[in-house]
């Protein structure tokens, strides 16, 4: 069973067992141990492993114009337009409708909850392609915080990728989440975006998945997640 959780090959599982690197319900495991995925909690080096064969995990890349709601009143297409799977799955969060990239689906409530409250923290990163340019004094600004209508952001990481006649393409990650902040971080600065763009959440990146597809998460993206919720 742990071997098809994606913690390598028979022997591979079997080697983390002897090194004790594997516990269940946080108790050390042994050789030919019976795991009941239902009810037992198994870890690996202390990071928690999703077991539950029902549960899956996927990364959408999300387009432009696209709501993430499972029906839209105005009859605008949703992510769930674009998915076709026997499993009922859901966004973990929201993305903008005019914002693209990065968007998990999954049936797994528990990771869903700990992704998307601001207590765990988890980072979100987004190319943000701003009008005008950007200076040293509003890089610095984002980084710290800016005010907006709703209170001061948080600290945020900002990194200047290029500048180009008429714009600025910044990347910047975020660890909450409130809502359209990115873009109304850049407005209150003077610099709307043409294209906000989110590139990976935790330890997931979008890569070159093409817009409109999605694929399934391997299973150690998936307990990437986990450790980045302190699962």
């Amino acid at each position: 069973m742990l071997a098809k959780a994606g913690l390598g090959s028979r022997r591979s599982v079997e080697d983390q067992i002897r090194a004790g690197r594997i516990t269940v319900n946080g108790r050390r495991a042994v050789l030919g141990q019976r795991i009941d995925p239902t009810k037992d909690e198994v870890a690996v080096d202390r990071s928690r492993v999703p077991l539950k064969t029902d549960l899956v995990y996927y990364l959408f890349n999300k387009p432009i114009d696209v709501v993430t709601t499972a029906a839209d009143t105005e009859g605008r297409p949703t992510v769930h337009d674009y998915i076709e799977m026997p499993q009922r799955v859901w966004p973990v969060g929201r993305l903008d409708m005019d914002s693209e990239g990065a968007l998990l689906l999954t049936n797994d409530g528990e990771l869903t909850h700990r992704l998307t409250h601001p207590r765990f923290g988890v980072p979100k990163v987004y190319l943000a392609y701003a009008r005008g340019t950007v200076g040293a004094r509003a890089l610095k600004a984002l980084a710290v915080g800016v005010r907006l209508d709703d209170g001061m952001t948080g600290p945020a990481r900002v990194r200047l990728v290029e500048r180009f006649p008429g714009g600025t393409l910044v990347e910047i990650e975020l660890r909450e989440g409130r809502n359209r902040q990115v873009r109304r971080m850049f407005e209150s600065l003077d610099h709307p975006l043409k294209r906000l763009v989110r590139t990976a959440v935790g330890p997931v990146m979008l890569g070159h998945l093409k817009p409109g597809t999605l694929r399934r998460l391997a299973p150690d993206e998936a307990r990437a997640l986990y450790r980045a919720c302190r699962l």
